[in-house]
């Protein structure tokens, strides 16, 4: 018998097979077709680069879903991340996807596609340059070339607002829009002075390079109160201690990370997609330790988004 991370009573659990079946048959049933053989759900998992955050955790989160639930395929989605993998999910060419908080419409109506399974760890903005160079502070960045982040993703909505409280908007930073893997090599060639990443720590590509060469990560706190003041009171200031990336310790900007959902999955499917998110914790900390930060209590809180009724029937049972 698999041993699981959870200590919860079986009594307050789903059954999964027996869950999926009457999901899998009365879909059939409504297609007039009971006798014809069961078809996969393919569950396709919008996240982002392949050695950054969401590649990890999506990657550990399709595994515990290929083999905990019968009849279910996932796979993931390598994107620009948080704007592209709501772009997909609103529009169903993603069943999930992961995405910064700072990236949804702060009305709920303007993304009635897109439901919220849990809050699941928070991003820290990263601004890194080279360890000797003339970057120490936001403002040194003013007249340099400075990736922003891709099309696409939510480091670029974040490293953009940041510009613009720091009057630093327009053309007073000269601004390319490369990807995490194409940030690190373009700085490592010079073709760059800095880039900008928001991610859960460690950020693999961003450890990698501290690794290879002297590296300076920029402390970016004076700045939160102005981007909550502006943009809302997603943001919040956190530490990247000196332990993460073997560098000063800096405080920095910080967004919630959501794990979203198509809005018109079946319940049954997205409550089981819940319990296993939830109990196999220790599993996707494996696979990326800001998936460890998870808990019931935190999860549920996901505005501006709702959470989609089969996750939110789950916390609710999950009560003690």
């Amino acid at each position: 018998m698999r041993r699981t991370s959870s200590s919860r009573p079986r009594r307050q659990r789903t059954g999964t097979a027996a869950l999926l079946t009457v999901l899998l048959t009365a879909t059939l049933s409504a297609a007039g077709c009971q006798d014809a053989p069961a078809e996969q759900t393919s569950i396709r998992i919008a996240t982002g680069s392949p050695t950054a955050v969401y590649y990890a955790f999506g990657q550990s989160l399709a595994a515990i879903l290929n083999r905990e639930l019968p009849d279910v395929h996932a796979s993931v989605v390598i994107t620009a991340a948080s704007a592209e993998n709501v772009q997909l999910v609103g529009s169903g060419a993603a069943e999930l996807g992961f995405t910064q908080a700072d990236v949804l419409p702060t009305s709920t109506a303007a993304s009635p596609a897109v439901k919220a399974i849990a809050r699941v760890y928070d991003d820290q903005l990263h601004l890194v340059t080279t360890g000797g160079g003339p970057v120490r502070t936001l403002d040194d960045l003013r007249g340099r070339r400075v990736s922003v982040g891709a099309p696409g993703s939510g480091t670029e909505i974040t490293a953009t607002r940041l510009l613009e409280v720091a009057n630093l908007g327009g053309d007073q930073v000269r601004r390319a829009r490369l990807g995490l893997d194409d940030s690190v090599a373009a700085l490592g060639s010079g073709q760059i002075d800095a880039f900008f990443f928001s991610g859960g720590l460690p950020v693999r590509g961003i450890a990698d390079l501290a690794r290879r060469s002297a590296t300076r990560i920029v402390d970016l706190s004076e700045w939160t109160e102005q981007l909550r003041a502006r943009y809302g009171q997603v943001y919040v200031s956190r530490d990247i201690p000196r332990s993460v990336y073997g560098v000063d310790a800096v405080t920095t900007v910080a967004d919630p990370n959501y794990l979203i959902v198509r809005a018109d999955l079946p319940e049954p499917l997205v409550r089981e997609v819940t319990r296993l998110l939830m109990d196999r914790r220790a599993e996707l900390a494996a696979a990326h330790p800001a998936a460890g930060r998870m808990s019931p209590r935190s999860a549920i809180a996901t505005a501006p988004l709702p959470l989609h009724p089969g996750a939110a029937a789950w916390y609710r049972a999950d009560k003690p």
